[in-house]
């Protein structure tokens, strides 16, 4: 017996979800699960959260499905939904710590990136190891693009403390970069 597989296109999939199909959503999101749940392991703790997040993310994306008006790329829609809802699931089950510039007295730039022959999944357990409010800001700024503002308002805090998180996790992050490199010199030698 031979079965037919029908291969959908993703806007074929949209029209289906907009009408509650089940099995488009199913493929819909099977098409775009893996892709999703990195995005939501920047932003958790651990596989079980980011799991969470990514399973809050699509019953968000499939209420929304209607707003998607096709402007720009399906997938860019759905991941902002996706780490805003990843945000509010942290923000939910985790306390961010807010420190403002001023208050801390702390304020520190980093100049350039160590140099490191590290690859994407060292690099990704590295930013899994920063402090929640620090990963967070940094995940925002540096990997989504968004302005010290948008996080500010997104993160519930203020701008400065945004500036002053990002700026502590560079710090850590290149502290950490440091640190292996040296550890795979020593190794080496």
């Amino acid at each position: 017996m031979m079965f037919l597989k029908h291969k959908y296109s993703t806007e074929d999939l949209i029209v289906k979800c907009r009408a509650a199909d089940r099995k488009a959503q199913e493929l819909l999101y099977k098409q775009f699960a893996s892709k999703m749940l990195a995005v939501c392991m920047r932003y958790a703790t651990d596989k079980m959260e980011a799991e969470d997040m990514l399973q809050n993310g699509f019953i968000r994306v499939f209420q929304k499905i209607n707003d998607y008006r096709g402007d720009g790329s399906f997938e860019g829609w759905m991941r902002r939904i996706i780490v805003h809802t990843s945000i509010e699931y942290y923000r939910k089950h985790h306390k961010i710590i807010h420190v403002d510039i001023e208050e801390s007295g702390y304020e520190q730039s980093v100049n350039g990136a160590a140099a490191c022959s590290l690859e994407a999944k060292d690099l990704l357990a590295i930013i899994q190891q920063l402090p929640a409010g620090y990963r967070m800001v940094f995940n925002l700024y540096a990997v989504e693009g968004y302005s010290h503002r948008e996080i500010a308002e997104m993160a519930g805090i203020t701008e400065g403390a945004s500036k002053s998180q990002l700026s502590r996790a560079r710090t850590l992050l290149k502290q950490k970069i440091e640190q292996l490199e040296g550890k795979k010199y020593e190794y080496a030698g």
